[in-house]
């Protein structure tokens, strides 16, 4: 008999009776909607486990860098990096501005800040970096250039949730940090993502955007957007959250596993990023080759193991990008796959997965 299929994430659920507990609440209320109750609970206890200042929940990740992009007034070109989930980009794009790609340092995978300079021209308005698998991008370098051209950065922190750099939270950094609750991310709403700054002024911008810019019922603060989200989101949020050191703690175990079982072959696993605190988002394995990369998938696929190339294709290699070839992108891409990584996988498993890799290596 096939044994049963592991999957490259599972959502995490909590008690059904402890969610029913929120769901009526919301029955008392009548309130499903519209900075109900349970939202404002969320984002008081999201601000408080993230050590921010403002943070305001959304609809999801993609519409929190919309807003973060027209909060910021930007237009032109936004540099921003090819190795990143297709939202990145296509956001840029989706608000009128154009994504000028500077390639990733192999080692970090995140943006080469080193490679920004000398992408800024006149048109330039902004640096939107993404924290790659939660490891920090070079966030002292980044400030640095963008203070000395007067540009904003946003920060993609999709992968972030509760990683900290220096004893800072990762999305404190940046005039903006975008987060994703998605049901695949370590922290989840089902749907949902939500908004970071420390600015006051920025703050209260966002959170008259995110609901169709009303102030008040019959007046308007300006242009607004539909991001808000629903007490039922919330309320998985709010079941969630309480679980979420015990899942990092989990997922750091599973990832320390993979370390040792794979130690030895000729995987590349890069190095936990200095000075972090990491939350263990990802487990991304770098092979020698496409070749062997698809050998490794085929034989995991066959045993019932599913895995994704996060992130492939470079987004170079968009339909719609233009003329922006990025070969240390696209050769990463192509070579990277993710493991299997998620709350309740147990040791059995991972000495599973690990010996059909060991097993199949070249």
């Amino acid at each position: 008999m096939d044994q049963d299929p592991i999957q490259i994430t599972k959502t995490y659920l909590p008690d059904i009776d402890d969610y029913i507990e929120y769901l009526r609440l919301i029955w008392e209320t009548n309130q499903v909607t519209n900075n109900g109750p349970l939202v404002q609970l969320l984002e008081e206890k999201l601000r408080i486990y993230l050590d921010v200042q403002y943070l305001f929940f959304v609809s999801n990740g993609t519409i929190a860098l919309q807003i973060a992009i027209k909060a910021l007034g930007l237009s032109g070109e936004i540099i921003t990096t090819p190795y990143s989930y297709v939202a990145t980009t296509s956001t840029v794009i989706w608000e009128g501005c154009l994504p000028k790609f500077v390639d990733i340092d192999p080692e970090t995978m995140c943006i080469d800040p080193d490679r920004i300079e000398q992408a800024i021209n006149p048109q330039t308005s902004a640096i939107l970096p993404t924290h790659v698998y939660g490891f920090p991008c070079s966030v002292e370098k980044i400030n640095a250039i963008a203070k000395k051209h007067n540009l904003r950065v946003i920060y993609d922190a999709a992968h972030t949730f509760g990683a900290r750099y220096k004893g800072k939270p990762l999305v404190s950094f940046g005039d903006i940090s975008t987060l994703s609750f998605h049901a695949t991310k370590l922290f989840h709403t089902v749907e949902g993502g939500a908004l970071i700054t420390n600015n006051k002024e920025l703050g209260e911008r966002i959170a008259y955007m995110r609901n169709f810019g009303h102030k008040g019922k019959e007046k308007y603060w300006g242009l607004g957007i539909n991001g808000k989200n629903s007490e039922l989101h919330a309320a998985m949020g709010l079941c969630i959250l309480p679980h979420i050191d015990e899942i990092i703690r989990h997922r750091k175990y599973i990832s320390e596993l993979y370390r040792n079982l794979l130690n030895g072959t000729n995987l590349i696993i890069p190095a936990l990023p200095p000075l972090t605190d990491y939350n263990y988002a990802y487990f991304p394995v770098l092979f020698n080759s496409e070749k062997d990369l698809i050998k490794i998938l085929r034989a995991l696929t066959d045993q019932n193991i599913f895995l994704r190339r996060y992130f492939y294709p470079s987004l170079s290699r968009l339909p719609y990008i233009k003329d922006q070839p990025m070969p240390i992108s696209e050769d990463i891409s192509r070579r990277v796959l993710c493991l299997p990584l998620s709350h309740d996988l147990n040791k059995e498993q991972i000495s599973r997965i690990s010996k059909i890799i060991k097993g199949n290596l070249s």
